[in-house]
Formats: structure tokens, C-alpha cells, sequence
């Protein structure tokens, strides 16, 4: 017997991969958690005395967990549209599973700390060379200085095609926001150059 779904002829949401990006403490973890609407999978482990030689805590010292993995979540846009959120892990000897968690992906949020804008430009570099779609959210923490949005675009050397918004990794909206702007620049991207879709997971 058919299922429901063929019965009515309802056309199943699309599943997007999104990845969310960034350095070390840029608040990619605080992301997947404040937006996904199940539990959120984090890989996270105690910073300890061994790591305090190889990762650079300025800026960041009150910092006592790191992702050593990826951090995993969902968000349903809307009936049509599923968003994956995969959450890379910062610190320079972990970027070797960049390249497996990017495979499928169809565009990237680029966390960004105005504290430590330098700390973005190799995140910026790895999508720019890969040519995947990306945003970059300026995540104003407390007390941190106060740039806008061209000014932290000229800082990263940026050409004026990547979004560049503020926002708060706590807060859901502004979280949703992000995604929606992505999302909107994915649409806009594919209107003049049209992507293949790619399943998650493997190419």
C-alpha cells in the first residue's frame, strides 16, 4: 500500500549541508546549538595544559572546551527546505577534516571575531579557493569592538560578492538570519551560475 505522502503527491523537502566555519573560539559551536531544533551532536573535549603550547588562546583565555571533530545540527526552513549544520573544528591540526566535511556541501557561514579578525583568513581562503558559496557573520562579543560590516569586508580583503552581516552566535534569530541570508545568496548564485545538486555526505 502507498504511503501517505505518494498519495498526495507532496513532494519531499530538499536537505541541504551547510557548514559553519571559522577559528579557533569564533563561536561555531554557541551557532549549532542556539539554532538547531534537535539536540545538537558536539565533539567537544577539555582544553588542557599539553594543548596551551600549539593553540593560541589570546583573546579567548576564559575558553575551556574545544571541538575536536564537528558539531552537528538541523533547522527546517520551511516545507521545502531542510538545512544540515555542520561545524567545523578550529584549530589549525584538525583542519585536516575540512576537506571530508565539506564534501556535499552547498555553501558555508564564516564565523568571524572582531577581536581577532586575522583568525578568518584562512577559513575566507579555503572557500574562496574551493569556489563554494559562503557568509561571513561578524559575532559581537561582549565588550569586543565594533566594526561594520564593510569595514570587517575591507579588513578580510573580501570582494563585495560574500554577504558580510553582525550578529550574536547565542541568539536563534540572529543565527536564522545567517542562514536565510546564505540561503538567499545560494538562490541568487545559482540564477546565474546553475549548481548541481549534491546529495550530503560524498560527492
Amino acid at each position: 500500500m502507498a504511503s501517505g505522502n505518494f498519495d498526495s503527491g507532496l513532494t519531499p523537502p530538499r536537505s541541504v549541508k551547510i557548514l559553519v566555519a571559522g577559528g579557533f573560539g569564533v563561536g561555531k559551536t554557541t551557532m549549532v546549538s542556539a539554532i538547531s531544533e534537535v539536540p545538537p551532536l558536539r565533539t567537544e573535549e577539555m582544553l588542557t595544559d599539553a594543548g596551551a603550547a600549539i593553540d593560541d588562546l589570546t583573546g579567548v583565555d576564559r575558553k575551556t572546551t574545544t571541538t575536536v571533530a564537528l558539531d552537528f545540527g538541523r533547522i527546517t526552513v520551511d516545507s521545502e527546505l531542510i538545512l544540515y549544520l555542520f561545524g567545523t573544528p578550529g584549530q589549525d591540526r584538525f583542519w585536516f577534516l575540512w576537506d571530508e566535511l565539506a564534501r556535499g556541501a552547498l555553501g558555508a557561514v564564516v564565523l568571524a571575531d572582531p577581536r581577532r579578525l586575522e583568525m578568518s583568513f584562512a577559513a575566507v581562503d579555503y572557500f574562496e579557493r574551493r569556489e563554494l558559496p559562503f557568509v561571513v557573520g561578524v559575532n559581537c562579543f561582549d565588550g569586543g569592538p565594533v566594526y561594520s560590516a564593510e569595514e570587517v569586508r575591507s579588513a578580510l580583503e573580501l570582494d563585495p560578492v560574500p554577504p558580510v552581516l553582525l550578529c550574536d552566535a547565542r541568539s536563534r534569530d540572529s543565527a536564522k538570519d545567517l542562514l536565510l541570508t546564505l540561503v538567499e545568496h545560494l538562490i541568487a548564485r545559482s540564477a546565474s551560475q546553475p549548481m548541481p545538486h549534491q546529495p550530503i555526505g560524498r560527492s
